[in-house]
């Protein structure tokens, strides 16, 4: 191995190594820095524009009825969350020309299992007519990925037919994840919710979610760190569903994820730039998912000795 390449397995040892002290602590909830501050703080003002609770309720009634997120996300192969991205803070323009609609199509023809489609204007260049969009074009679950921190975006997710919605722990205190799951569960959407840590898994357990996200990317640095996933997905419980999401390109990418026990990736800037999304897909969902169940309890044990 070149010198310049740091061992996989003492890199992997070292994140579960940093890890026991965030399990362990109790560190406060302070409010998001970097790029994900800026962000969320642009969904509060956004939150704070949106028409009438009123009126979105009645078009969520006219939506496309809701299909299935957690059943999608389990089968023998590593299923595909593929996503409809345009642009990104870190990568910039992707794909600028994209059409959502006909983008969702060549996923499904590839085997993808749910859509996630980024409404977020300003940095992604996302839109709720993208989600309505890919809600009417396909029968796959759509996913509003978006920073939501306000339950009326809920109501706007579900008007443009989103069967699920994406919940990010670090941009939302634990009284506004709690009031968040609540609400999703009273609009009827499932939820993603995304993790970096072990301490944000004990939040994300706490309020019940059941589909679970871990991404590579810090979203306040915009750093991935492809060990993230391999070393939090372990200690998720079976019961729940686990996502691996960001810094996934090849199968080669996805093997360390499926091998630590993930049910389901979430890929979007490699299929959203590819030539053909669809045989790009396909490959993805090639990759066997682990046979044997995650054992969070043995791995929550080992870490504490």
């Amino acid at each position: 191995m070149p010198e310049n390449r740091p061992n996989p397995t003492t890199r992997h040892a070292n994140r579960i190594q940093a890890e026991v002290q965030a399990f362990f602590s109790s560190t406060p909830w302070t409010f998001p820095t970097g790029t994900l501050g800026a962000l969320t703080q642009d969904a509060h003002a956004r939150a704070a524009a949106v028409e009438s609770l009123p009126t979105l309720k009645a078009r969520a009634a006219d939506a496309p009825p809701v299909r299935p997120f957690a059943d999608a996300l389990r089968d023998t192969h590593v299923r595909v969350i593929a996503e409809v991205k345009r642009a990104s803070p870190s990568k910039g323009p992707i794909a600028p020309g994209l059409d959502a609609a006909d983008q969702a199509r060549a996923y499904v023809r590839g085997g993808a299992a749910a859509i996630s489609v980024l409404t977020e204007p300003t940095r992604f260049g996302g839109t709720l007519a993208d989600l309505e969009a890919v809600s009417r074009a396909v029968q796959a679950p759509a996913i509003r990925k978006d920073f939501l921190v306000h339950p009326v975006q809920l109501w706007e997710a579900r008007a443009a037919g989103a069967s699920a919605a994406l919940l990010i722990v670090r941009a939302l205190s634990p009284d506004e994840l709690a009031r968040m799951m609540d609400a999703a569960s009273e609009v009827g959407l499932a939820t993603l919710v995304e993790i970096r840590d072990l301490g944000e898994l004990e939040r994300a357990l706490a309020v019940n979610a059941t589909v679970i996200g871990v991404n590579n990317r810090n979203l306040e640095t915009l750093v991935i760190d492809p060990a993230t996933a391999p070393a939090i997905i372990p200690f998720i419980p079976a019961s729940c569903i686990a996502v691996a999401e960001s810094g996934m390109r090849t199968v080669d990418d996805v093997a360390p994820a499926a091998a630590a026990g993930a049910d389901a990736i979430l890929v979007g800037s490699a299929i959203s730039a590819a030539s053909d999304p669809a045989d790009n897909v396909r490959l993805l969902a090639g990759v066997p998912r682990r046979t044997l169940p995650r054992d969070a309890a043995s791995a929550r044990a080992a870490l504490a000795r």
